[in-house]
């Protein structure tokens, strides 16, 4: 370890002196590295060639004043280095680069520093979650990024952790649980840190949890305030900034009856400071459980689905606006936001841009949280318009489907019209570009419902929902699609658009040089036009895109950077539409490229083609029927709606233990948590394990053949 450090220190100190050769870094050295503080981010547009924070400013425009790269010159653009991961999962993360040291978090958690200008390691941290904690998390085990302030790096963990790193040598300076250990609470989600603090919330609400976010000291990491979403429901207190909110506003909207869960409203991801109004917004997700027939009193159960505004130094209440009230679709709030300045009738208007899962673009009022306006910006079927008057959507009757007792299939689905992908606004052209999803899903009430003590709590009858047979399978594939949508805010209409094969695409840059940058699920990254979309460059990168790229200028030079690596939720859980994207195995990587980049990539593993070699189906056609419906309650959400994986786990059809006990040991006895898969003998019987292997067998006999991405 001492050598290692030793050696770091060497590197970090050439990382030092190759930066003071860039912009604004004649402090540096004395100082130490990621000397970040308000001032600096407040005024980033002054140090251009920085990347200080996850948005790069604190308006989160993800939008680059450099362009050295142009829409006159992207096509001479070429890779000048990469950076092998080592962990092939979900890559989701955009990196910071400050002061010519490049620090980004990678799946599992794990913090890595580099050499911005040639990719060299300078340390690496690993939390070491623990592999069986994949099992209390939604959405793969990523993680979106890291935050920096004064000499420090900070990283929420998988298992709940805050951990603040010394940003010279990576080693912990401080660390805390910000989650309840015994509840399937996970961060994946990237810290912000504004006035000293640092803002975090968690996920796991579709497991039934209560959504909360908090701010801790940045030097100390003692907690100041934490700020929940719903209710208690105990309907006591919580000592906490939000207990005069949620006594006043919201405990009438949920009612005492029913089963609650934890009720959901998790922060997941989008937390924004805005320095002009000292205000701090944050986004909240969907109920626990899904449906609301099973949350008591019929109302609007706020604040689920909904964008909150409090006071950063207290964690007090201002405002909020509900975008979805009552909400049994997952139809979080938690996507990014956007803060902006717009023309808007005749005078400027300080709004805040948002593009939920719900397929409505909001534009707030970032002051008061007035709607100012809201369009579908995708295809919408649960609700025809927003009614801007009360703010409330203009339901389709059929949506609520907990209330007519019959299926609701529509669009979007749980995976969102958009997702957490992040989206860009360009200040030049006035237009936000925005990954958008196409997917059709049907809810169907469960007949029963009670919590259980694995897997997600939604009330959902998961086995009616699943995607069973081929030709459904099929249905779902010609019915998903996706684009790049750029969308002005003021004309509230779409300006272009770039069609995708398939959904689940990356995040999204723009630039001053007139571009628009994107990454798609099918291997490529892509450089358009920012005002028309024509498409000027591309390269394929071996893997899947899912996360944004960024920009940074060292030495006189503008780099592109964005993390590669294949999965996510789109790529667990709906492996057959994540496949129409283009099946691609995960190759986890940092690319950073420039005008007259000459490096090429390794040569890729060779590909992994496994023929689907199944058993004899001997089970009755009962058997794999309740063999479908125990795989997609407990299964499903990892290894691939129908059985169908698209290799970031393995696709169990083509698993030699279907033939032999082996089975029964890894998945009654847990034999490889240390991988991942934990017992489920809590949730299951050797019988039932038995009806999911017959119900994985039919699946196999009906693909005999299958290109695996991966193990």
């Amino acid at each position: 370890m001492a050598m290692r450090l030793i050696q770091a220190s060497i590197v970090f100190a050439s990382a030092l002196l190759l930066a003071s050769c860039g912009q604004s870094t004649e402090t540096v050295s004395a100082k130490g590295p990621a000397q970040v503080n308000g001032a600096r981010i407040t005024n980033a547009d002054s140090e251009p060639g920085l990347w200080m924070s996850v948005g790069r400013t604190y308006s989160e425009q993800r939008f680059s004043p450099l362009k050295q790269i142009n829409d006159t010159n992207a096509a001479q653009l070429g890779l000048t280095w990469s950076f092998d991961l080592d962990t092939a999962r979900g890559q989701e993360a955009t990196p910071l680069v400050i002061d010519g040291v490049m620090y980004f978090s990678t799946a599992w958690s794990m913090v890595k520093a580099l050499d911005a200008k040639t990719g060299r390691a300078i340390w690496q941290y690993d939390p070491k979650v623990p592999r069986e904690y994949g099992v209390k998390v939604c959405c793969d085990v990523v993680n979106r990024g890291v935050a920096a302030w004064n000499g420090k790096v900070y990283v929420g963990t998988l298992d709940g952790r805050l951990i603040a790193l010394d940003a010279s040598n990576g080693q912990p300076v401080w660390s805390v649980q910000t989650t309840d250990t015994t509840k399937p609470y996970a961060i994946t989600g990237a810290p912000r840190v504004a006035k000293g603090k640092v803002f975090i919330g968690n996920g796991g609400a579709e497991f039934g949890v209560r959504g909360y976010i908090s701010a801790y000291d940045a030097e100390s990491g003692d907690m100041v305030w934490r700020f929940y979403t719903v209710p208690n429901a105990t309907g006591q207190p919580d000592n906490a900034a939000s207990d005069k909110m949620l006594a006043e506003k919201a405990a009438s909207t949920w009612g005492d009856g029913g089963l609650v869960l934890g009720g959901g409203g998790t922060v997941w991801d989008a937390i924004v400071y805005d320095p002009e109004f000292d205000l701090l917004y944050f986004g909240s997700g969907n109920a626990s459980p899904w449906t609301q027939g099973y949350r008591g009193k019929i109302g609007d159960n706020l604040f689920l689905a909904s964008i909150v505004a409090v006071k950063p130094d207290t964690g007090e209440y201002v405002w909020h606006y509900q975008e979805v009230p009552g909400d049994e679709w997952d139809f979080t709030s938690v996507q990014p936001i956007i803060l902006a300045d717009l023309p808007i009738n005749g005078e400027t208007r300080k709004v805040l841009l948002h593009a939920p899962k719900n397929g409505f673009f909001y534009v707030l009022d970032r002051a008061t949280g007035e709607l100012i306006s809201a369009d579908p910006f995708a295809p919408v079927t649960w609700a025809s318009s927003v009614d801007i008057d009360t703010g409330r959507p203009v339901e389709h009757p059929d949506a609520r489907y907990s209330r007519t007792g019959k299926p609701w299939r529509g669009t979007p689905g749980p995976q969102g019209a958009h997702n957490w992908n992040p989206m860009a606004f360009s200040p030049d052209t006035g237009l936000v570009y925005i990954p958008v999803n196409v997917l059709v899903s049907t809810y169907v009430q469960a007949a029963t419902f009670g919590e259980r003590a694995m897997g997600f709590n939604t009330g959902l009858d998961r086995g009616a929902n699943a995607t069973n047979g081929m030709a459904a399978v099929q249905a779902t594939l010609d019915a998903s699609s996706s684009h790049l949508l750029a969308w002005n805010p003021v004309t509230r209409k779409e300006a272009w658009r770039v069609e995708h094969p398939g959904p689940g695409n990356g995040g999204i840059l723009a630039t001053a040089g007139n571009l628009v940058l994107q990454g798609t699920f099918g291997g490529a990254f892509v450089v358009y036009r920012a005002d028309t979309g024509e498409k000027l460059w591309s390269m394929p990168v071996q893997t899947s895109v899912i996360a944004a790229p960024m920009s940074y200028e060292i030495d006189g030079e503008q780099y592109v950077a964005v993390l590669v690596g294949t999965g996510g939720a789109l790529g667990l859980t709906q492996g057959a539409a994540s496949l129409k994207s283009g099946p691609v195995r995960n190759i986890s990587r940092m690319l950073a490229f420039k005008l007259g980049g000459t490096a090429t990539l390794p040569a890729p593993p060779p590909p992994v083609a496994r023929a689907i070699d199944p058993p004899p189906l001997t089970a009755t056609a009962a058997v794999v029927a309740e063999g479908s419906r125990l795989y997609a309650e407990n299964c499903g959400v990892c290894h691939g709606a129908a059985g169908i994986a698209n290799g970031i786990v393995p696709d169990l059809r083509s698993s030699p233990y279907l033939s032999d006990d082996g089975y029964f040991d890894i998945v009654l006895n847990g034999t490889l948590k240390e991988r991942g898969m934990v017992s489920f003998a809590p949730m299951i019987s050797r019988e039932q394990a038995a009806a999911i292997r017959s119900y994985v067998i039919s699946q196999a006999h009906d693909t005999r053949t299958v290109r695996s991405a991966g193990p």
